[in-house]
């Protein structure tokens, strides 16, 4: 262990480029390590950049991490580029692929996937520069995106992870309740009160024989052979008052089902 404390103490004298050389030319791990303590601040801002994907900032530095460790791995100090230059390319491909495969919940685009990302970004620095809330097509011109494309990506970001449906809730103040319970579903009332009033408009228009008979299948639930008992007519009759009592309301297959 001092031998390694050593070797790390010495290698701290060393500049970025040294380092890079010595790893580049002999895998040197004391020198990768100490790339890695010098380059790790530059490696968290980057991930800095996605803290509004509602992902623990920790996974995000450690994604960035791996792509820092891929970077210096990859780096050829022989090509003349500064080493920040082809890193950052290196740890936001790792920090967007992480996204891909595992932070999304849905399959997304890969390009709505980094819209949404960047909304949160550009809405912070437009509000830190406008002193507002940005209007959609600031937005979208941050993003260099249409409107439409804001939007959509402003509803894939609130949508980045799925809520369970037995997740508790509280409204208004009053006791919570599962999520379920607060969903809307589709209203039937407003089509059986249509058919009502179509119902009642038609019903006048049938005899009282008619309606009776109707009464009792519909309403009683009796078979064609106890209405007929009932009112003194033939089976066949019944079915006849049936079937043309049922045309006159142009109730349909619902009403013939029924019969």
């Amino acid at each position: 262990m001092a031998a390694t404390t050593m070797e790390r103490r010495d290698l701290s004298r060393h500049t970025d480029e040294q380092l890079l050389d010595i790893y580049s030319q002999n895998g040197d791990p004391a020198a990768r390590d100490e790339l890695v303590d010098r380059f790790m601040p530059f490696a968290r801002k980057l991930a800095l950049r996605y803290i509004h994907s509602r992902e623990p900032l920790d996974d995000l530095v450690q994604v960035a991490s791996l792509g820092l460790l891929n970077a210096i791995e990859r780096f050829d100090p022989a090509q003349g580029k500064k080493f920040t230059t082809f890193a950052a390319p290196t740890i936001l491909g790792e920090i967007k692929r992480y996204f891909r495969d595992k932070g999304w919940a849905i399959h997304v685009p890969r390009d709505l996937q980094e819209r949404a990302l960047a909304v949160g970004r550009h809405a912070d620095r437009l509000g830190a520069e406008l002193g507002r809330s940005p209007r959609l097509d600031e937005l979208a011109d941050a993003l260099d995106c249409t409107v439409e494309q804001a939007v959509e990506a402003i509803d894939a970001a609130e949508n980045y992870q799925l809520t369970s449906l037995d997740a508790s809730v509280v409204h208004d103040d009053e006791e919570s309740c599962p999520l379920a319970d607060m969903l809307g579903c589709e209203d039937d009332g407003f089509e059986l009160a249509e058919e009502r009033h179509a119902l009642v408009a038609s019903w006048g228009t049938l005899s009282e024989v008619e309606r009776q008979v109707l009464g009792l299948r519909l309403v009683h639930g009796l078979t064609q052979r106890e209405i007929s008992r009932r009112i003194g007519y033939s089976q066949m009759h019944v079915s006849r008052l049936l079937r043309r009592s049922m045309l006159s309301l142009n109730a349909g297959g619902v009403l013939a089902k029924s019969a």
